[in-house]
């Protein structure tokens, strides 16, 4: 049995060093390539004000992300949903950039990058020269994504 967490973030920003933070976590389990239906989805109180500029990305004000939970309450959750299996990320040097950064703020250990597969290397080896974001990667594969307003971590 494989087991797989495709795992996605949104952020207040693009930095971790300058202070941007995260703001939402979802996970998909998968058992052999095949999604069980179980699933880690969690907003974060990301301690700051959002920035206008990531907003209009995921739509998350910091209004709507005060009562939410800051990332030391979830991050056991977190841990013991996605355990030590392979993590699929577009883009994963971003998302794991912002995860570790935050386990490291609580003392707790990196989630090695080994982990992670990351899937925007795989479409720039698969098509070079081609643009390899995610719209680009639904385009390309006749996935509908007409219907989504924001980027959502699930």
């Amino acid at each position: 049995m494989i087991r797989e967490i495709i795992l996605d973030t949104e952020t207040t920003g693009l930095s971790p060093r300058d202070g941007d933070r995260l703001v939402e976590i979802g996970c998909l389990e998968l058992i052999n390539h095949i999604p069980t239906g179980r699933q880690y989805h969690q907003y974060i109180n990301p301690e700051r004000e959002v920035p206008e500029e990531a907003v209009r990305v995921h739509g998350l004000t910091w209004e709507r992300l005060k009562p939410e939970p800051v990332f030391a309450q979830v991050a056991d959750a977190f841990l013991d949903f996605v355990q030590d299996s392979p993590l699929v990320i577009h883009n994963a040097s971003f998302d794991m950039g912002f995860i570790n950064h935050e386990l490291g703020l609580l003392g707790k250990a990196p989630i090695p990058m080994a982990r992670a597969v990351d899937t925007v290397q795989i479409a720039r080896r698969k098509f070079p020269g081609a643009p390899a974001s995610l719209d680009a990667l639904c385009r390309r594969f006749g996935v509908d994504n007409s219907g989504r307003t924001f980027h959502g971590a699930l």
